[in-house]
């Protein structure tokens, strides 16, 4: 077994991946992060005065240190391949994935991990791209393979997709990427639904769970109608009503306003039999409703940050800085803990057996 994982954190954010990998046994001994409320919850959260708060390009050359470490890990920005975003290959961001490569490259780590969204993995339009950095990959010496997992299936009550490219150096192993997933597949845990996951905070507005996001709820006075009725546009602005008895949809990074999602709290809680939105929804589709309100029932809320927290599966003590809508972006920008912590095992216990 390797001794004392060390590891390099790239495009760190508030540091959700980071947690997952130091529950995996991996000590953190540097972490990068542009954005200065992110680096400062990360500090925050990491007394070890491992973060650099810089351009990833401005500290590149500093890495020189790091030669030969156990592990390279990050998510790069992701919105130039997102499909929720432009999908602009030509978007700045797009090319962070390279400079992270660039970074494997100068360190030479023992293996790596790249998570991005699943657009980058899957999509033929990025066919391109991908085929670009895995070449470069095995050029650096890299046995790569991309694995597309879905957070429900360990552990987190969100329906969030993600790509991890993992990189293992001078590894001839022909069975490698089968290997890797066996590794991951064998850590499976279905997640609890939203009920079960938030029943222990209480209502929004108490002191365990404040409330901190104030955007009205308001109707759309022409709905778009899906079948679900936690899928359609019938309320304003793109945050969606969460199925409570199922899982959340990605939490997007723009939530803190109207794009933050929302819950019937009585529902949640037990006091009502039925969700108002499906009751709601039921109606539009029968004729028996007509869309003329102005402003939701009292009992749909938008979800605090204490529970965005809690459904990217965040420690419950993990301390956030900066204003709501920043700390709602960081949140929304994390890779899920628990979703983290898997790869890591798995990369890990590889590495040990190879």
């Amino acid at each position: 077994m390797i001794n004392k994982i060390k590891a390099v954190s790239l495009f760190t954010g508030a540091g959700g991946m980071d947690v997952g990998f130091e529950r995996a046994g991996v000590t953190v001994v540097f972490a990068n992060e542009i954005v200065k409320e992110a680096a400062e919850t990360y500090s925050a959260n990491h007394i070890g005065g491992v973060m650099v708060n810089d351009d990833i390009n401005n500290i590149i050359d500093d890495l020189d240190k790091f030669q030969g470490i156990d592990l390279v890990f990050g998510g790069p920005p992701c919105q130039g391949f997102s499909v929720a975003g432009k999908m602009d290959p030509d978007d700045e961001r797009s090319k962070l994935i390279f400079t992270f490569l660039d970074v494997i490259e100068k360190v030479k780590p023992k293996a790596f991990v790249m998570e991005n969204v699943k657009a980058l993995g899957i999509l033929e339009k990025w066919e391109p791209i991908r085929k670009k950095y895995l070449d470069r990959v095995r050029s650096l010496g890299y046995n790569c393979a991309p694995f597309i997992l879905n957070a429900t299936e360990y552990g987190v009550s969100q329906k969030r997709e993600r790509v991890f490219f993992v990189g293992i150096r001078d590894n001839l192993d022909p069975f490698f990427e089968h290997n890797i997933r066996e590794l991951i597949e064998q850590q499976k845990n279905q997640a609890p639904v939203i009920r079960e996951l938030l029943a222990s905070l209480g209502k929004a507005g108490t002191d365990e769970n404040p409330d901190t996001c104030t955007a009205k709820i308001t109707f759309a006075t022409h709905p778009i109608m899906r079948k679900s009725p936690y899928a359609g546009m019938y309320f304003n602005g793109q945050g969606r009503p969460i199925n409570i008895d199922g899982y959340a949809n990605t939490l997007p990074a723009s939530m803190g306003g109207n794009k933050t999602p929302f819950v019937d709290e009585e529902y949640l809680y037990g006091d009502a039999v039925s969700d108002w939105v499906v009751d709601y929804h039921k109606g539009l589709v029968d004729g028996t409703v007509t869309p003329e309100f102005e402003e939701a029932p009292k009992r749909l809320r938008r979800i605090t940050i204490k529970e965005a927290a809690r459904i990217q599966s965040f420690p419950e003590d993990y301390i956030f800085c900066g204003n709501k809508g920043r700390i709602y972006t960081q949140i929304g920008n994390a890779v899920p803990c628990k979703l983290a912590e898997v790869v890591a095992k798995a990369v890990i216990k590889y590495m040990s057996q190879n």
